[in-house]
């Protein structure tokens, strides 16, 4: 014989309360630093298309520099390290475009 499971009523459901969405949004904190390592990486993949790249880093740059900025981010060691790495993969983007770029005037 098997025991019926009750159900549960309205009232003994969780209730949402505004503790609840802010521990959610610092847990999920802001995207800023996946939209730098995102725009950083692009900028790296795009090298060879001209002003692509440098485009895409300086935004990779911008974006991980807000993030930084914002306590959110400054509190939580991986969010943190996320825009830095940002930054750096947005400088890699300039970088490596600058070279890619440096042989062109030779051929106009």
């Amino acid at each position: 014989m098997t025991a019926a499971v009750p159900r549960s009523s309205r009232a003994a459901r969780r209730v949402c309360t505004s503790a609840d969405s802010n521990e959610r949004t610092q847990r999920h904190g802001s995207r800023l630093p996946a939209v730098s390592i995102t725009l950083g990486a692009l900028s790296i993949a795009s090298f060879w298309v001209i002003g692509v790249g440098f485009i895409l880093g300086a935004a990779a740059i911008v974006c991980g520099a807000i993030a930084t900025s914002r306590s959110a981010v400054a509190d939580d060691e991986a969010a943190s390290l996320r825009a830095l790495l940002g930054v750096l993969a947005g400088v890699a983007g300039i970088t490596v475009s600058a070279i890619a770029l440096f042989p062109m005037p030779a051929q106009l």
